[in-house]
């Protein structure tokens, strides 16, 4: 058998994930005992599938035999991925001359107690390689000279370069002074080659392969943020993140840095960006970089992978009861330019209708769903890339009512589009070792129309946006992160609706006449920022930030002072850290806010301001547990008729207990216990807010049984959402309808307790050259009728729940080559 080995994968050094990992591979192996084919039997991501596969097509075998001839064979072949050690080296110099100091002798104690002993070469060099990564102590002596030591923390994977200049000894004169004037203490410089960690502090970030298994997602990766900790439960059909009470237009998202409008197709039945093209997603629900503005609840930026470039052909299909999907990437042949090419349609459309006509509901819909992405990528070398993305989505809906009553509450039909597109560059550049460049520019266009009857809202926006950033190491521990960031927007807007009413207050009043208005105009958004990372000490983190953004709607600049903290108590496995961070966050009042009928003049960017503390404790090389606590202060909040009167708190805590996916097994438990409360204005009561979920636990496990078999289940345990309840009111003689009366305060009453069960059973068959997988993706398996609303009878004295979702499987079929 010849095996040239394996190695340790560089992304996984990217990405700074040290850990002994294990890829199983399914080997095609011809009759000259060549690998043909080598496919991974359950992804393990980081990069380590892509090194195994490449490292097993150079494999050969002894041919397999039978009756005396060789035969084709098909095995099971493990690789297993061990860390590679630090390098650790130096020069020893003379403090003033700068000359070499040989022979000198360095004895390097890592974190085990073992020792470590070198001699300097001639020019004053020396090198010392398979130490234990974490915090090692280096002590180096050498005749006629005082000695020195260094405390460093060594990283796997990295070469850590150490200068030590020595003083001569001082030997007493005559007159007892020293022979040496100088009094400089030792000097030290200390160089590491290596990925940095990312700035942000606090994140949690979702593997694709994992992200592509979870139970009650139908595959989506964007549906998958809805598991973790502080993310609410959505309503149904209800594509909304809600994050740590806030509400969802609080919670911006990005694509690669650009702000794009939605992440939901309509209903939530799917992202925008499908799972087959990610990189990955990165959460945050709190105190994030000073990068990122204009929002003041959490924040999502999703990475689109770059196009494979191994030179060979790459596609995937699939088709379940949602939708149908396509990809294609490979290399343009001689050109060094890979593309990738990526397409959605949904097509329920097609039978979901006909179903409803059948079933007697009296109302027929034809929702449907489409969404693209176009890349195409250069590399200039090993420091510089240009990558050019197009991508988009398109949302149509529309609802007729075929049998529509006279009463009040009828409606005829309603219909609504939703749409953007957008068209980025992104440019990056290692200027030298310690200066890096990084340029992002977009255009696109944003279009929404929605019509209920003569009533309707239409609006069209075409966004232009940027962001640059130089990062810049400063000395050893020290970088500054240095940004500019803007969005220049001209829009169109058309509305005709009633005044939007406050909570409580009922329908059927003067409130409810139709008011119109058709604008124009622009909306510049100009932002400049600073972030430093600074690393003290061993093991801590400490990251100040400061924004200053600019609106053009309020005309005015808001100033964002944020700060985050890390320290780690352990060096290497287990892993014990501690965090906590601090940030202002403002968001711009929307164009509606701002409008003269519908909304007010004079008003200010709303305010949050970001507590958070928290603590991180490893288990082994899988198992983790994070627990955090926050808090949300809430003002200068946008509320009707009353400017920047409204105000409000958050605040709860986070646990999440997870495993991380190995070839058999990964899954979580999350729960999140916390609090949501507005008060519109100083004179009233604090009362919930209509995001409030006191309870959310959810747990996931998925397993693989091998021979392509997996099987998943998730749970979800959620306090009901908070309503108003409402209750018989005066008779209006002129519609021939009773009024409603809301109780006090809004959302004074709660629905009961959600919990749904969602399973996921996989098969995949591998073959020579591709490989097909079949799955079928239950929800609510035990048909719970889980109460998501409340209906009332004409004359409110009566009241029944409206049920959620019943059981709703999803069959589907996936062929990747």
């Amino acid at each position: 058998m010849t095996d040239p080995g394996v190695k340790y994968p560089d992304q996984a050094l990217k990405e700074r994930f040290f850990a002994e990992v294990t890829v199983v591979l399914i080997l095609e192996i011809d009759a000259s005992g060549a690998v043909r084919k080598a496919t991974v039997e359950a992804p393990q991501g980081h990069g380590f599938d892509e090194a195994a596969v490449a490292a097993a097509e150079k494999l050969v075998f002894e041919p397999a035999r039978r009756n005396d001839k060789n035969i084709p064979a098909r095995i099971k072949f493990r690789y297993a991925f061990v860390p590679p050690p630090p390098k650790l080296t130096g020069r020893v110099e003379h403090q003033t001359a700068g000359s070499p100091i040989a022979p000198a002798s360095i004895t390097v104690r890592t974190a085990d107690g073992a020792e470590h002993t070198t001699q300097t070469a001639a020019d004053g060099s020396w090198t010392l390689e398979n130490v234990m990564g974490g915090p090692t102590h280096i002590v180096v002596s050498a005749p006629g000279y005082e000695p020195q030591s260094a405390d460093e923390e060594l990283t796997p994977g990295e070469e850590t370069h150490v200068v030590l200049r020595l003083l001569p000894r001082k030997a007493p004169a005559e007159n007892g002074a020293a022979s040496e004037s100088e009094d400089e203490p030792p000097v030290q410089e200390i160089v590491v080659r290596g990925e940095r960690p990312p700035r942000e502090v606090t994140k949690r970030t979702l593997k694709r392969e994992e992200i592509a298994l979870i139970p009650g997602t139908n595959g989506d990766a964007l549906r998958s943020l809805q598991n973790l900790p502080g993310v609410a439960r959505p309503p149904p059909f209800g594509g909304q993140l809600i994050v740590r009470g806030s509400a969802p237009q609080d919670t911006t998202t990005y694509v690669d840095g650009t702000p794009v409008p939605i992440v939901y197709h309509f209903g939530g039945l799917s992202s925008v960006v499908p799972t087959e093209a990610l990189d990955k997603i990165n959460f945050y629900p709190s105190n994030y970089s000073a990068m990122y503005g204009r929002g003041m609840g959490g924040m999502v930026d999703v990475g689109i992978r770059d196009p494979k470039k191994d030179g060979r052909l790459h596609g995937m299909a699939q088709l379940d009861l949602i939708d149908a999907r396509l990809l294609v990437e490979g290399t343009i042949p001689k050109t060094g330019v890979t593309f990738l090419i990526a397409g959605r349609r949904s097509w329920f459309d097609g039978w979901l209708g006909p179903v409803l006509t059948a079933a007697g509901a009296g109302v027929s819909t034809a929702p449907r769903y489409y969404d693209y992405q176009v890349m195409l990528k250069k590399d200039f070398g090993q420091k510089a890339s240009l990558r050019l993305l197009f991508f988009g989505s398109d949302d149509g809906l529309e609802i007729f009512n075929e049998n529509p009553n006279a009463g009040a509450t009828s409606f005829s039909g309603i219909g609504t589009h939703t749409s953007f597109w957008r068209l980025q560059a992104r440019y990056e550049h290692k200027l030298t070792d310690s200066t890096e460049l990084k340029v992002t520019a977009a255009v696109g266009q944003d279009s929404v129309d929605i019509g209920f009857g003569a009533l309707g809202f239409t609006t069209t926006e075409l966004p232009i946006s940027g962001r640059a950033e130089v990062s810049q190491k400063v000395m050893r521990s020290v970088r500054a992160n240095v940004g500019i960031d803007m969005i220049y927007s001209p829009y169109d807007l058309h509305i005709r609706f009633p005044r939007p009413r406050p909570p409580g207050v009922p329908a059927g009043g003067p409130e409810d006449v139709p008011l119109e208005t058709t604008q124009s105009g622009k909306r510049l958004f100009g932002g400049m920022y600073t972030e430093w990372e600074i690393m003290p000490w061993r093991g801590m983190r400490i990251v100040p930030g400061l924004r200053l953004d600019y609106t053009s709607s309020t005309q005015s600049w808001d100033i964002s002072p944020r700060l985050n903290l890390r320290q780690e108590l352990t060096s290497g496995s287990p892993r014990t850290a501690l965090k906590a961070g601090a940030g202002i966050f403002y968001q711009p009042p929307g164009p509606l806010e701002t409008d003269p009928v519908f909304g007010q003049e004079g008003l200010k960017s709303n305010r949050s301001i970001h507590y958070d503390v928290g603590f991180e404790q490893e288990f082994g090389p899988r198992v983790e547990l994070s627990v955090n606590a926050f808090y949300k202060q809430l003002d200068r909040l946008v509320s009707d008729g009353a400017g920047n009167a409204g105000a409000g708190a958050v605040y709860g805590t986070e646990w999440l207990l997870r495993y991380k996916s190995d070839e058999r097994f990964f899954g979580w438990i999350a729960y999140t216990l916390s609090r949501s409360e507005r008060r519109p204005e100083p004179t009233e009561p604090s009362a919930l807010s209509q995001y409030d979920q006191t309870h959310v636990l959810t747990t996931i496990a998925s397993y693989n049984f091998g021979r392509g078999y997996r099987l998943g289940a998730r749970f979800r345990l959620v306090s009901g959402n908070p309503y108003t309840p409402t209750t018989r009111g005066a008779y209006d003689a002129t519609t021939g309808s009773f009024q409603a009366a809301t109780a006090s305060p809004p959302y004074g009453a709660r629905l009961p307790l959600f919990h749904q069960l969602d399973v996921r059973f996989d098969k995949t068959w591998t073959f020579d050259s591709w490989k097909l997988s079949a799955y079928i993706d239950i929800q609510n398996v035990y048909n719970h009728q889980n109460p998501e609303g409340i209906t009332y009878n004409y004359d409110y004295t009566q009241s029944s729940y409206v049920s959620g979702l019943p059981i709703l499987p999803s069959l589907g079929l996936r062929g990747e080559l």
